[in-house]
């Protein structure tokens, strides 16, 4: 006869499912939109020709299904084959048309980097590239964390970097990049997405980033999901009586370097850039650079990924292990101001 299953101790975490290490970033009870990027272009098809939709056998995965039934005849199936993908979106650019290209940012940023390189940056062909599971948005180690992979596309000339924070952002950044004139690298989230800009009156703009909240103690300057993270950490710590400002950088490349200096130059803050990719070569860095050579010098700290290979696991259990989680940002913060 089988045992029973003992009840879990009072205040004991539940035990994580497999299901955890590609589990949603929306966090419990939190608003969602369905395939904000697949219902954005779908959309956007309806009044532009021009645009096709391209990907590398992760259709389903990148939420490309949808625009995929609304126009079969604009969509390409290529196949697990990365670098052809890119070299026949650089071909349908030439061509006229708008190419959309699907996969996974590993595979984008590592897999296919030359062909990005030379058949889409040096011909600034007109192609957007949009990459799902950006930084640690999968548990499955280290083959499909892409925690360079903004370090990778902004080293790259000519190639524009965007890194949206939630749907509301994705469905306005999806016509913005497509009336861009230039190839684009944007991350994506799929599936069920956060809902989180809304609440602010915000409009997605290429190249600006925007001040969420401002606050008197810390300016975490963010991107992506830590944009959501840092609105979660300045509601925590505002019963500590610490005043959190969050300032959403959105386009990775060009940075808004003019509101991040304005920002920043205002004496008495701390300056903490958060981001979902490793402290090497990323946002954090950006605005450090951009810093040292304005003669700006604030208290300054990264929040990020670790340069080191990251393990496999449940998300939370990541998050939290790596410092990029709500409570694991919030006792940094807390830690650094003493």
């Amino acid at each position: 006869m089988s045992r029973p299953t003992p009840a879990p101790a009072t205040g004991a975490k539940p035990k994580l499912k497999t299901s955890a290490m590609i589990a949603s970033i929306a966090g419990e009870g939190q608003r969602t939109t369905a395939a904000p990027f697949g219902n954005a272009l779908v959309e956007l098809g309806k009044t532009r020709e021009d645009i096709v939709g391209l990907t590398a056998d992760l259709a389903k995965y990148t939420d490309l299904h949808i625009f995929a039934k609304a126009y079969p005849d604009r969509f390409y199936q290529m196949g697990m084959a990365e670098q052809l993908l890119m070299g026949a979106a650089s071909g349908l650019a030439h061509e006229g048309f708008t190419p959309f290209v699907t996969t996974y940012a590993v595979f984008a940023s590592r897999r296919a980097y030359d062909f990005v390189h030379q058949t889409i940056a040096e011909e600034n062909r007109n192609v957007k590239i949009v990459c799902a599971l950006p930084g640690l948005t999968s548990g499955y180690g280290p083959s499909h964390q892409a925690a360079e992979d903004l370090a990778l596309f902004r080293a790259m000339p000519n190639l524009m970097v965007i890194d949206p924070c939630d749907a509301h952002e994705i469905e306005q950044a999806v016509p913005a990049i497509a009336a861009h004139n230039g190839p684009v690298y944007m991350r994506l989230l799929r599936g069920n997405v956060p809902l989180v800009l809304d609440e602010y009156d915000y409009k997605f703009e290429i190249g600006k980033a925007k001040l969420l909240r401002d606050g008197a103690d810390v300016l975490v300057v963010s991107s992506g999901i830590m944009t959501m993270r840092a609105l979660e950490v300045a509601t925590m710590l505002e019963r500590d009586k610490v005043d959190v400002a969050v300032l959403h950088v959105p386009t990775i490349k060009p940075l808004d370097t003019a509101t991040i200096l304005r920002e920043a130059g205002r004496s008495g803050r701390l300056v903490v850039v958060a981001e979902n990719h490793t402290v090497i070569g990323g946002l954090g860095e950006a605005v450090a650079g951009a810093l040292l050579r304005a003669g700006v010098h604030p208290p300054f700290r990264q929040i990020g990924l670790p340069d080191e290979f990251l393990d496999a696991g449940a998300l939370p259990t990541l998050h939290d292990r790596y410092g990029i989680s709500a409570n694991a940002m919030a006792a940094s913060i807390k830690g650094w101001l003493g």
